[in-house]
């Protein structure tokens, strides 16, 4: 895994570019930040990829960048567009369908273990 774009023990800023094409094929993804209980995520989706059902332990936030998706939640289907910002609490299955090219940010915040 290549390391992220941003220092996860200091200040920074980067640039997200959205122009970057999204991949002839598949899904690519790119790690902006990774810190203890966050984690912050650009997946390109190419047209008509799908990511298959599944779950996380972490509280999930997913913003549109770019396209659109059907995003399921628990079986109940939404059209997410650019801008639209999605809220998924920890073990809820959900899956991803790109009938387009799509940039999601995810951003994965896990609390402390106890």
């Amino acid at each position: 895994m290549s390391a992220a774009v941003l220092p996860g023990d200091a200040a920074g800023v980067a640039a997200l570019s959205l122009a970057a094409a999204a991949p002839e094929h598949g899904i690519a993804s790119q790690a902006l930040l990774t810190a203890p209980g966050l984690r912050a995520t650009l997946f390109r989706f190419a047209s008509g990829q799908e990511l298959s059902e599944h779950t996380s332990p972490a509280r999930v936030l997913v913003q549109v960048m770019a396209g659109t998706c059907e995003f399921s939640v628990a079986g109940q289907v939404h059209l997410l567009r650019p801008g639209e910002l999605m809220h998924l609490p920890p073990h809820a299955p959900h899956a991803v369908r790109a009938p387009e090219d799509l940039t999601l940010l995810v951003v994965q915040a896990t609390p402390p273990a106890k």
